[in-house]
């Protein structure tokens, strides 16, 4: 038998709605993906984190730290003050300007993780973000700080959502999102190293703003050009009325699910003599 490369497939909004949930479950049960993020702060996580325990030994369980989307947990006076989270846009213009208050961000991660543990019955095996917030100015550093304080040090590993500048110029696909987060993420990688989390060395699963790009060549973009600890993340679900309320751009992961699902891709991965991890070693 040849080598393969090890590369962790992450679903993210595990729990953003059921249609999601269980398109993530079906993936997770085929084995066409090896991690998925939890959104603790959305109604769907309660409905559907059950369905999560039976994976637990087969794919990694992380937070998927949310604060654009639904409701804190909690009040939030400074950053939610109507009780709703702010769009990316707002949030992101707050960060930058250094005025989030960071014992409000540091509260609301620690009841997004104690939902987690409550509903799950374990830890997370690891942390992202909702478009990637977590790595944001204020933000970034709160989160490894309350993550340090509770003892996961060298226990969970961190979302690192940048990757090289060639990596990321190589790929056609998606490559200014990949670009502004790379820059928005500068810092994060060394900070969480500092402080003893292990991070992903290689990231992708940019969407291009162009809707029409079937699935599969995105994925194969996704795939191409790895780095030494690579992770693609992915956005597959089932769509519902409960999710055209919350995302305007729904169709997309029907089609990913429906790619992920089929025989096209498992050839693929042989093809690339790639296998699906569930950590970071």
């Amino acid at each position: 038998m040849g080598q393969f490369r090890n590369v962790i497939l992450c679903a993210d909004d595990f729990g953003l709605a059921d249609g999601v949930s269980r398109g993530i479950v079906e993936l997770a049960e085929m084995g066409r993906l090896s991690a998925t993020g939890a959104m603790t702060n959305m109604p769907g996580w309660r409905r559907a984190a059950p369905n999560l325990r039976p994976l637990k030994s087969r794919i990694g369980i992380g937070l998927h730290l949310n604060l654009t989307t639904g409701s804190p947990l909690g009040p939030m006076p400074g950053l939610a003050p109507s009780g709703t989270f702010p769009p990316l846009k707002e949030l992101l213009a707050k960060a930058v300007r250094r005025r989030l208050d960071p014992a409000e961000i540091a509260r609301q991660i620690a009841r997004q993780l104690d939902a987690f543990v409550e509903a799950h019955g374990a830890d997370p095996d690891f942390v992202d973000g909702h478009q990637h917030v977590h790595v944001l100015p204020v933000v970034g550093p709160v989160l490894i700080e309350v993550l340090k304080e509770r003892g996961y040090a060298g226990r969970l590993w961190l979302r690192d959502p940048s990757d090289s500048p060639a990596s990321i110029l190589r790929r056609s696909v998606g490559r200014n999102k990949a670009l502004i987060v790379k820059s928005l993420s500068r810092g994060f990688a060394g900070r969480a190293h500092a402080a003893g989390f292990r991070t992903n060395k290689g990231f992708s699963g940019f969407a291009p703003f162009d809707l029409s790009v079937p699935a599969g060549r995105i994925f194969e973009e996704a795939f191409s050009h790895l780095g030494p600890v690579p992770l693609v993340m992915c956005h597959p679900g089932y769509v519902d009325d409960e999710l055209r309320g919350l995302d305007p751009a729904v169709e997309s992961r029907e089609d990913e699910l429906k790619y992920l699902k089929s025989d096209a891709f498992g050839e693929f991965l042989k093809e690339r003599g790639l296998r699906l991890a569930s950590t970071i070693a």
